[in-house]
């Protein structure tokens, strides 16, 4: 088999697709390139040898320069030998990313993290460079559950830690400023939180006989058809807050919530995990987790207003 020739072909008649059939040039080329990946392993003798790599490519890319003009880098085509080595390792091929999506998986080793990534850019359309983000702020690595994203669990909604994002952070943070940072960027703290998340309101008032009480945050998350009861503390979160969690949970249920929807899902969200936290939550529908502020190293917390 002349491979060269055999990919060479596909590149040119990529180019003429692109040119022609503009509204589908993804979709080509995504199917062009795991078909040149795949030339590029046969004609290196295989995927044992293509690891190492040859003089092949580098040849072919000179060949491919000179004949078809820039855009066959020797990186380009290992690149292409890449994508194909990753999809038979089970990855995802999906037409709703486009080849600079894949470029920026191909960075990665772990082909549950490769999935989990092409999963969240299907549920959000997300951009290459909100994709670049969630990269760099290892969220694979926060989620609470990487198995079945099909149908994910309740705590795949819950990352650990959750990143506070805020341009600027106080010198002393008390609780009442966390809040504000939340507030002044809530877009990008539900998006952080989780797929399908909606926000209802923030210290919202209800009555518990014979006190009034006010809930941090009272989100929804049309996934679960749930009301979401999040506090939010900036120490440790003790015995008493947890029952007042549930005291809000019940209440929801019973007063806003509607018979067609689920349960309420509580979520504490605190500065640091601990033992009696992990301990006196056992009710299934409560969930802890941590939270961080960008850029927070060395930021004074305080436990009063």
């Amino acid at each position: 088999m002349n491979y060269y020739q055999n990919i060479k072909d596909i590149l040119i008649k990529n180019e003429i697709y692109k040119q022609v059939k503009d509204y589908s040039k993804n979709k080509h080329d995504l199917e062009s390139y795991y078909e040149v990946g795949k030339l590029l392993v046969e004609a290196q003798g295989g995927e044992q040898r293509a690891k190492y790599g040859n003089n092949l490519i580098k040849e072919y890319s000179l060949r491919l320069t000179k004949e078809l003009g820039k855009g066959y880098t020797p990186s380009a085509l290992k690149r292409m030998r890449q994508f194909y080595l990753t999809m038979q390792k089970g990855a995802t091929l999906s037409h709703q990313l486009t080849w600079s999506h894949y470029v920026e998986l191909l960075s990665l080793n772990n082909i549950d993290e490769i999935k989990y990534y092409v999963y969240m850019i299907e549920k959000l359309n997300l951009s290459v460079r909100e994709l670049r983000e969630r990269i760099k702020n290892n969220e694979y690595e926060r989620i609470g559950y990487k198995e079945e994203l099909e149908e994910p669990k309740v705590n795949t909604l819950i990352k650990n830690p959750v990143i506070i994002k805020t341009k600027n952070i106080p010198v002393k943070l008390t609780e009442y400023a966390l809040h504000q940072l939340i507030l002044e960027d809530m877009d990008n703290f539900l998006k952080e939180l989780g797929i399908g998340f909606a926000y209802i309101g923030h210290e919202v008032k209800i009555k518990i006989e014979p006190t009034y009480h006010r809930i941090d945050f009272l989100l929804f998350n049309y996934n679960y058809n749930s009301f979401i009861v999040l506090e939010v503390k900036i120490g440790e979160f003790k015995r008493e807050g947890i029952i007042q969690v549930k005291e809000y949970m019940n209440y929801v249920n019973k007063h806003i919530k509607k018979p067609f929807h689920d349960k309420t899902i509580g979520i504490i969200l605190c500065k640091k995990e601990n033992k009696l936290v992990l301990e006196y939550v056992s009710d299934e529908r409560i969930f802890t987790t941590t939270y961080q502020l960008e850029g927070d190293d060395s930021i004074e917390l305080l436990s009063k207003h």
